[in-house]
């Protein structure tokens, strides 16, 4: 009836061809690799964008969309994360309707802003590694 947090982020990072190295990995790198992808696609629809090709801009939003609402959000539990899920569902939301507009004003300033807002959380992620154990579903 419900598929795992890490088959839906399987399937996130497989919707915009990041696949390696998915099978093996532990929540925590599933995560990470989220957030890597999530600012790979910004960074690569700034650059569409300032080459003024329009159509790789949209592809490239869309999959930042689609890790954030597939991935990132649909790992969030919200019983076991209490606030820290809640305020993060908050930033994605955000994060996500800035991605919109963005796409839709062909706004690189919104895009950095995006980009500004998650690679703080992205790196105190990344710093916490492996040293907290990290329940189904928690980030």
């Amino acid at each position: 009836m419900f598929t795992p947090f890490h088959s839906r982020s399987a399937n996130a990072y497989k919707v915009v061809g990041i696949e390696t190295g998915i099978p093996q990995a532990d929540p925590h790198t599933l995560v990470n690799m989220l957030f890597e992808g999530l600012l790979q696609q910004i960074g690569a629809a700034r650059s569409a964008l300032a080459r003024g090709d329009i159509k790789a801009k949209c592809k490239h939003i869309v999959s930042a969309v689609r890790l954030l609402e597939e991935g990132l959000k649909g790992g969030l539990n919200h019983s076991a994360g209490g606030t820290l899920a809640q305020t993060l569902q908050d930033i994605y939301d955000f994060c996500e309707m800035r991605l919109t507009q963005a796409n839709v004003r062909n706004d690189d300033r919104m895009l950095d802003e995006v980009r500004q807002v998650i690679e703080p959380i992205a790196d105190a992620w990344k710093r916490i590694g492996g040293a907290v154990p990290v329940p189904e579903r928690v980030m």
